[in-house]
């Protein structure tokens, strides 16, 4: 009988002792020892099973717990000489992922905070009566208020006072690292935490002669500059690495094998199209874990693992992006690739003015996927980037609907506009909405069809509820811009085509939108919807015609009565 599915449980002891569903990863303990590494630094998108393995991690080496029966019959007991291993280290396991902040002084409070809880439980395994005097004075300067110098040499002098006692080196297990540096950097005080995680970076894991190995997780991969500067022994795994490619995430067999154990095996290829796509190393099928299991505990298809937290940065970096960057992501919300020489260290100080720089954020938060890696003239790789798959699809486009929604209250009734056909509610609140909203995106270029394309995607997204929004695909005898495929039998399918007005090709609105028109009727573009059984009476077509922030809705063999509001 499979386990019982639990949502979000993170401690290893606790999904083995409750029985929970576990997928065995415990090879990547066998793995990562073996490697011999100093220090490991493992960067996987969110929601992917870091902390978990921290924890496993941490259960299976720690001599707080030794002789562990957790391990038994899973993977890493099948050796002898891992069950010696064991429960045969002092290991120091610590999560920044508490380390939101707005300020800098804040930032640095909580992680000594982290740092002096780790030193509260010092007294239950080490007699301090016994400690060196200097040794008792560095254990009671460590504070939520402790100056930079010991805030630096912290986990230093930890792993010195655990070695003494133990007489073996420490292990640092260190979760979401880089949780400050992007809070730092989306919040304005970058320099001032630079600076102060390289001190204790540094002394932590450069210059420790008490440190047997460490592994850090995180998100992202911060570039050596900054971060590691002086770490010359660091390891540096990457969702393009090799190393560790099946320790996080789930396999297509493990996904497949769970839908079987669940009665769920017939929905083996939605599964698939929502939350496959990740590619590790040589895997190009990993599959999110978290929306996975959200999915065998409830059975319904929803954007779980892109609903889990903020998207603040990205947002903010896409939303302040110049034109090419937002056409390039309308091109890759509409299936197309982007092909790109990026780096995957990410200067978080250089985000904002850096060009391609949020590639290698998105690729790193898994937002996009690496479908090919080539060597350039220049010797450099370039990278063919692409949408992960459709859970991510949707995020982003909740993401462009919440832009909208920011800055004019008319978006929602556009939405209700659309569905209800009324067609000069749509030209009224679009006019409404481009007014306050062009000049927010507007970089001084002219706006191309692909710049109003991905706005009026944006503009939709929040009806993927009841639709099925696609965007750029092939019906009849061509490509339409945007195609609403009901849900439901008795709804309307919809079809709407842009034009951008050119004077040298039309002398109004009226005639761009017009042959917006035209091209649905010429290149058939309603086939598609004829196919999944929408009778042609329940087929409603629209023409948008752009011109600056003018816009004017036409619908073909129907009511006409919208008008341009320029200037309103």
């Amino acid at each position: 009988m499979p386990g019982k599915v639990a949502i979000g449980k993170q401690d290893f002891a606790s999904v083995i002792e409750n029985k929970l569903f576990y997928v065995d990863k415990t090879s990547f303990i066998k793995e990562w020892w073996e490697s011999g590494d100093d220090v490991t630094l493992i960067t996987r998108p969110r929601r992917f099973g870091k902390t978990l393995a921290m924890s496993m991690t941490e259960r299976f080496l720690s001599s707080r717990y030794p002789d562990s029966v957790l391990f038994r019959g899973l993977e890493i007991w099948k050796e002898e000489k891992y069950r010696k291993l064991q429960g045969t280290y002092p290991v120091i396991f610590l999560s920044f992922a508490s380390v939101k902040a707005g300020s800098f002084v804040e930032a640095r409070k909580k992680i000594c905070r982290i740092i002096t809880s780790l030193y509260e439980d010092l007294p239950g395994y080490l007699d301090m009566s016994r400690l060196r005097s200097r040794d008792r004075e560095a254990v009671a300067a460590v504070s939520a208020t402790m100056d930079d110098t010991d805030a630096g040499f912290s986990l230093h002098r930890l792993c010195c006072l655990l070695e003494g006692y133990y007489g073996k080196k420490a292990v640092i297990l260190l979760d979401e690292y880089d949780t400050p540096m992007q809070e730092a950097c989306a919040r304005g005080y970058w320099d001032g935490l630079s600076d102060f995680v390289r001190g204790l970076f540094n002394a932590t894991f450069k210059t420790n002669p008490y440190l047997e190995r460490a592994i850090l997780t995180g998100i992202t991969r911060v570039g050596r500059e900054s971060m590691f500067s002086d770490l010359n022994n660091l390891e540096v795994v990457t969702a393009t690495s090799e190393k560790y490619e099946t320790a996080f995430g789930f396999t297509e067999e493990e996904v497949f094998r769970a839908l079987e154990e669940y009665g769920l095996a017939d929905q083996k290829q939605q599964v698939k199209e929502w939350y496959d796509g990740f590619t590790f190393g040589r895997c190009p099928h990993i599959y999110n874990p978290w929306s996975v299991i959200n999915f065998l505990g409830k059975g319904k298809f929803k954007s779980y693992w892109a609903n889990t937290s903020s998207n603040t940065l990205v947002s903010n970096l896409l939303q302040k992006s110049d034109t090419e960057t937002k056409l390039i992501m309308e091109d890759l919300m509409r299936g197309g690739e982007l092909r790109t020489a990026l780096d995957e260290e990410v200067v978080f100080s250089q985000l904002d003015r850096k060009q391609g720089a949020v590639w290698s954020l998105l690729l790193a938060g898994g937002y996009l996927k690496v479908k090919e890696v080539r060597l350039n003239r220049r010797k450099k790789p370039e990278y063919t980037l692409s949408v992960t798959n459709h859970e991510v699809h949707r995020m982003f486009g909740d993401m462009f609907t919440d832009w909208f929604e920011g800055r004019h209250c008319s978006y929602n009734r556009f939405s209700e506009a659309l569905l209800s056909d009324d067609v000069s509610g749509m030209n009224r609140y679009m006019n409404e909405i481009t007014l306050s909203t062009f000049s927010y995106f507007d970089t001084g270029r002219d706006h191309g069809e692909n710049f109003y394309h991905a706005f009026v995607l944006g503009l939709v997204a929040d009806l993927g509820e009841i639709y099925g929004i696609t965007s750029n695909r092939e019906s009849g005898d061509g490509r339409y811009d945007v195609m609403l495929v009901p849900e439901s039998r008795t709804d309307n399918g919809i079809i709407i085509e842009f034009k951008v007005f050119r004077p040298e090709r039309e002398r109004t609105l009226e005639e761009t939108a017009a042959g917006a028109l035209a091209q649905i009727e010429e290149k058939r573009y309603e086939t598609v919807l004829r196919k999944r059984g929408v009778s042609p009476e329940r087929i409603r077509k629209y023409g948008f015609a752009f011109k600056g922030k003018e816009v004017l809705v036409r619908k073909g063999g129907g009511d006409n009565t919208g008008e341009v509001i320029p200037g309103l």
